[in-house]
């Protein structure tokens, strides 16, 4: 039985499970809240139409291709429905672990792996080959350069926010860099106007998190606009 669905692969198997699992929902239909008009109206008909094709493809002497096909179209309709039903009760309040276990119907995981924290600034480089416009290759340092990976992120990391300002004097605190940029993916690009060009921009990044966790900040390094 797959771990993901819950739902068996092998006809035989997914007969005896859906059985199972929309007995034992239809006995507790009050108990569970559940939808009592789909159920009548979509669920039952559609479980009947599967076990009635299935009987007939399980007779060798009537079995043919058309009774073939008509049993693998009448499960693909019939999986859909019952794959609501079943992360319906997954999600049920009233459902508890052990009503989910004697229906062959794998509880979800209530707890998730929290996201690490970058201890380490983004690794980057500058393309500034396009006039006005400065190019922010970020990576990881440690998967990035010499890998072949130099998109890599650190693992749990959504992406990178930049800090950036242009200064006629050097910044020396951040502060001092109040425009912030957020990228998720690699690379990250500036725009600047014509009567930019051959200024100065001043500029950090930093990791964060799925949480929004952030790590530590880069140097604060510059380059010239083209």
């Amino acid at each position: 039985m797959s771990k993901q669905n819950s739902i068996p692969k092998k006809d035989v198997d997914f007969n005896v499970a859906q059985n199972n699992i929309v007995t034992t929902a239809n006995k507790h239909r009050q108990d569970w809240e559940l939808n009592t008009v789909w159920i009548n109206s979509d669920l039952m008909p559609k479980k009947a139409d599967w076990e009635t094709a299935w009987e007939a493809y399980l007779n060798p002497t009537t079995r043919n291709p058309t009774l073939t096909f008509i049993k693998t179209e009448k499960r693909k309709v019939y999986e859909k429905s019952l794959r609501i039903l079943v992360k319906n009760l997954q999600s049920n309040v009233h459902v508890t672990p052990d009503d989910l276990r004697g229906m062959g119907i794998v509880v979800p995981s209530t707890s998730r792996t929290p996201a690490p924290m970058a201890t380490t600034y983004p690794a980057y480089s500058i393309d500034s080959s396009t006039i006005r416009r400065l190019i922010i290759h970020f990576y990881d340092q440690i998967l990035g350069q010499g890998t072949g990976k130099s998109n890599a992120k650190p693992a749990g990391q959504h992406g990178v926010e930049i800090r950036w300002v242009i200064s006629d004097t050097p910044i020396v605190d951040m502060s001092m860099l109040p425009n912030s940029s957020f990228d998720t993916h690699t690379p990250f690009t500036l725009e600047f106007e014509g009567h930019d060009r051959g200024k100065t921009v001043y500029f950090c990044l930093r990791w964060e998190n799925t949480r929004g966790e952030k790590g530590p900040w880069s140097e604060i390094q510059s380059a010239i606009i083209p």
